[in-house]
């Protein structure tokens, strides 16, 4: 029962990170994608205070990586099997996507970005926007392999 509660909770969360990742990247990041210096500068100025300090973000991020431990913990008895293994995978994965790209690449291009004069870019703005959408899809590309490993982990379960 803990493995299915777990499971589903790690989809649910995932799931929801992912929609909000899919959102960013093929909505908001082709509008980013295609605005002068100043333009990309007001638009990070305005998003990012608002996308750092939501408690939607730290809910779900949380949740991504306390649910799979849980489903984990409800799996464990040996012998370890397929649901145990791509959960494990599934928890690896939103480690070094989501929390790690963002703590150590997302969030120190954040500063930098949020440190600029809207009216006077740095000469290298567009090698820190190219880093900012590259950040997000390797955090996106991430999160929608844990998703399908968690989807695949849940149907493979015997105890779904």
């Amino acid at each position: 029962m803990l493995a299915t509660w777990g499971l589903l909770a790690s989809l649910v969360a995932t799931a929801l990170w992912s929609g909000l990742l899919l959102t960013l990247t093929t909505l908001l990041h082709p509008l980013y994608a295609g605005r002068d210096a100043a333009g990309f500068a007001r638009d990070m100025h305005r998003f990012l205070p608002i996308a750092r300090r939501s408690p939607t973000n730290y809910l779900l991020v949380v949740a991504m990586a306390v649910a799979p431990v849980v489903a984990l913990v409800g799996l464990w008895p040996p012998p370890v099997g397929v649901p145990f293994v791509l959960t494990a995978l599934g928890l690896a994965v939103i480690v070094a996507g989501p929390l790690l790209t963002s703590r150590y690449g997302a969030e120190p291009n954040y500063d930098v970005i949020l440190a600029w004069d809207p009216a006077a870019p740095p000469a290298d703005w567009r090698d820190v926007r190219a880093r900012y959408l590259r950040l997000n899809w390797i955090r996106g590309a991430a999160t929608w392999t844990a998703l399908v490993l968690f989807v695949v982990a849940a149907l493979w379960s015997p105890a779904s």
